[in-house]
């Protein structure tokens, strides 16, 4: 899946679990419901400035990470996901060794 894809699938997902239509999305922001439209089905040259407006309407940041970090960052938002309730349980970032010999 490409970037692009990736963004705008993710952006769908956001509308879709805040309950809201395309109108609604449309009428919070004032980007025109036909351009959410064509922005979510991928036919749409989608603007930075578009994406972050639609990204901050919907409680989500656009942020460019090192690429080196991105496996860390897709561990928290995995851990995140699939967490009961939407909270991270706090933990250590890494662990060094078992455990064992580490005192």
């Amino acid at each position: 899946m490409s970037a692009i894809e990736y963004l705008t699938k993710s952006l769908k997902s956001a509308r879709r679990e805040k309950n809201l239509s395309q109108r609604a999305l449309s009428l919070k922001t004032g980007i025109q419901q036909t351009q959410i439209s064509r922005i979510e089905s991928g036919q749409a040259d989608l603007r930075v400035s578009t994406l972050v407006e639609l990204a901050r309407s919907l409680d989500l940041e656009v942020v460019l990470i090192p690429r080196a970090l991105l496996p860390a960052v897709n561990s928290i938002i995995q851990k995140k996901n699939s967490s009961d309730n939407g909270s991270i349980t706090p933990g250590p970032a890494y662990q060094l060794g078992s455990g064992a010999d580490d005192e």
